[in-house]
């Protein structure tokens, strides 16, 4: 019995040549619309689907596969009697190939101009179900969503007499519903975006595979790297590399810490990071002034450094970057006179990121054994809160500006956080201890005698007065914090003994 295959695909991608080989070992082609007419072109016989279902397309193509012809032959069982003898008594011919991807919906929802009626007639239902159909009988029918596989199948039919192994009938079998799935998680996120529905009762998302990594955190870990579909824009995900070696699952993770601390500056900032908190940054009138300050603030921990600038690296900065060991700089854009210098470097990563976008509010999600915990994205600024001064002396303009810069970085510094700031410059932190006099310490330890005259930022409350009276004694003058202990007033009381501006937010920055 001649074989059967059924083609309708959005992205003609390498269709022609692959039906071509087909038809020329025999399989008839039965096809519907836009794929018909690009087959009939190429010069290849085409069965329509008319033909087949005995049935018109309708509805501007909504209803033209669901009918019992077309799943009666993905569905009916080779070697089930019934099933067999049912097909023969309602004239329903066996497909036995599904060459099927669907409506373009991911493309449509990101074009800005695109409505939710261009996003709603975008949503394949006759593809999906075909796709299930074959794939849920895989034994007999093969079901190719992807045009990678298109190669690997035909060669393996030229070896096998015109036949697949079910060990490939099944590879592409788990394909196809994972490629279903992933479609109906986008179609599932972009609804309950527009209901409003913050945390639904299912939570449905999908990623597409970017790059197999060597490894992960470890080098006997397997690992890879997936990027978000409709996701943020301004990402690691969404990063063009210029140049330099293939990054790895900790140049991945540092790269992200960096790029969530230059996005909360509005003028030219530098972040350098270590281990997925920042060990230096900088704020200047250019980015140069400020890639110096954020070197100054610690000149041991960013060798080996990813380096983070929001706008342009120009020549100059260029020449003070390569007289150091980086792993990645990330910028906007690179002069070309900044990438002849930094390119010399064969290993150094250079990634570009579009700044320029909109930060969206994000849902990020995390694992844990067994489950996932989400939450928006802690995107909340300065000018976000209502600040209280309840110390005697006031912080002065340039301790304001200070505390700011200080607390736009504690944020995204892992918990327990402490940061010291002082011309326009990290100078201490102390990231990710047990406790917060500890973290004070660590970063008061850091900056030596150039604590004295700058400002701390911590990213909770103080729930004893111990940590002021630490900053009080190496010089701090300003401290911002959230506030809400039960023993604030001691905090207030040691600020005062020793002359410290206190200014309380409100808001809590805890980073696990």
């Amino acid at each position: 019995m001649k074989k059967r295959a059924l083609v309708s695909v959005s992205d003609k991608q390498g269709i022609v040549p692959f039906i071509e080989k087909l038809a020329a070992m025999g399989v008839e082609v039965i096809s519907t619309g836009g794929t018909k007419r690009a087959l009939e072109e190429a010069g290849i016989n085409v069965i329509g689907i008319e033909e087949v279902t005995g049935f018109p397309e309708m509805m501007d193509g909504r209803v033209k596969t669901l009918h019992p012809a077309i799943h009666g032959g993905l569905l009916g069982v080779r070697e089930n009697e019934e099933h067999m003898s049912a097909l023969n008594e309602q004239g329903i011919g066996l497909i036995d190939f599904v060459i099927v991807n669907l409506y373009p919906f991911q493309a449509t929802v990101e074009n800005p101009d695109a409505t939710f009626d261009d996003a709603i007639e975008n949503i394949d239902i006759g593809g999906p179900s075909m796709i299930r159909s074959a794939a849920k009988n895989h034994q007999d029918v093969a079901v190719i969503v992807d045009a990678e596989d298109y190669p690997a199948v035909l060669q393996e039919l030229k070896d096998f007499d015109g036949e697949l192994t079910i060990e490939r009938k099944r590879k592409l079998a788990a394909k196809a519903f994972r490629h279903t799935a992933a479609y109906d998680a986008l179609i599932g996120e972009y609804l309950t975006k527009h209901t409003g529905e913050d945390a639904p009762e299912k939570l449905t998302v999908t990623y597409n595979r970017k790059q197999m990594l060597r490894y992960g955190e470890n080098p006997h870990q397997l690992a890879a790297f997936y990027e978000r579909p409709l996701g943020n824009p301004v990402s690691i995900a969404k990063a063009e590399q210029l140049h330099g070696k293939e990054l790895s699952y900790n140049n991945i993770n540092d790269a992200d810490a960096a790029l969530a601390v230059i996005r909360d500056f509005n003028g030219p900032a530098v972040a350098a990071i270590k281990h997925m908190n920042p060990c230096g940054v900088g704020i200047g009138d250019t980015i140069y002034d400020a890639f110096i300050k954020a070197y100054e603030a610690d000149s041991t921990s960013i060798f080996g450094g990813i380096i983070a600038c929001n706008r342009e690296v120009d020549k100059e900065t260029a020449l003070k970057m390569k007289e150091i060991f980086l792993e990645i700089i990330i910028a906007p854009s690179f002069s070309k006179e900044a990438l002849a210098v930094l390119t010399e470097k064969k290993n150094l990563r250079l990634l570009t990121v579009n700044l320029s976008s909109n930060q969206p509010s994000e849902q990020r999600i995390t694992t844990v054994s067994g489950g996932a915990l989400m939450q928006e994205t802690d995107t909340l600024s300065y000018e976000d809160v209502e600040v209280t001064i309840p110390t005697d002396r006031k912080p002065s303009d340039r301790e304001l500006e200070q505390i700011k810069m200080a607390w736009k970085v504690v944020k995204h510094v892992k918990s327990n956080a402490i940061v010291l700031a002082k011309d326009d410059m990290t100078i201490g932190v102390g990231a990710g201890q047990m406790n917060r006099v500890g973290a004070a310490k660590i970063a008061i330890e850091q900056a030596g005698e150039k604590a004295e005259g700058s400002v701390m930022a911590s990213d909770a409350f103080f729930p004893m007065s111990d940590t002021v009276e630490a900053a009080g004694k190496a010089g701090i003058r300003c401290i911002i914090q959230p506030g809400g202990s039960k023993r604030d007033q001691e905090s207030i009381d040691m600020a005062n003994e020793y002359g410290i501006a206190m200014v309380f937010t409100g808001v809590r920055h805890f980073k696990h």
